[in-house]
């Protein structure tokens, strides 16, 4: 079931292109985040407004210090949920594009736990990670239901079946104070009781 060549995935990614990948939640939609016309990319593949920031995705912490200012509460959380279904909300570093952020100073970044998106981060980078569905339509959970949606704006899917999860927990860390965002798979006391 799983059609999934490497080097065709990073030889498109380095070409500009958007691919579709699996998350250890849905489906996403992956654009190399350090290239601006791969990012306006997203944008008008999805028709989502540019006032809406974008979500990416690292393979380790080690990247997510690469795009993101993090401290030891920030490395405690990624030690104890990531990988996993935790989506951090961090300062932006200047690497990455304020149209990636919709000109905001922070970062959502997650570390999906799903084996196909782990390997395609560490040989390629960092990457968009926002739901394969246009903007305002209910998210697929299988590749020809998104195939539908897209049509022949995307090349590459990366098919390993149907992919419906609870979304990911999101975490604000960007000041002092700890926020909630979103509460998803992760409880959010189980995050919080981490902190302390």
């Amino acid at each position: 079931m799983v059609s999934f060549n490497l080097a065709s995935v990073i030889s498109a990614l380095n070409n500009g292109e958007v691919i579709v990948y699996p998350t250890d939640t849905l489906y996403g939609l992956g654009a190399d985040i350090y290239n601006e016309s791969a990012v306006k990319k997203i944008f008008l593949i999805k028709k989502r407004p540019l006032n809406q920031p974008l979500s990416i995705a690292v393979s380790s912490i080690n990247d997510l210090e690469n795009v993101a200012f993090v401290d030891d509460r920030t490395i405690r959380i990624a030690k104890s949920f990531l990988p996993g279904k935790l989506t951090l909300v961090l300062k932006k570093k200047t690497v990455v594009s304020d149209i990636l952020t919709a000109g905001s100073n922070c970062i959502a970044v997650r570390i999906p736990n799903n084996s196909f998106a782990l390997q395609i981060l560490s040989a390629f980078g960092p990457l968009t990670c926002t739901s394969a569905n246009m903007h305002g339509m209910p998210t697929p959970y299988e590749i020809n239901e998104i195939q539908i949606q897209f049509k022949e704006k995307i090349n590459i899917y990366i098919d390993v079946g149907e992919l419906k999860d609870k979304p990911s927990t999101i975490i604000d860390l960007s000041g002092k104070k700890v926020r909630i965002i979103r509460e998803g798979s992760i409880p959010a006391k189980k995050v919080l009781k981490a902190i302390l």
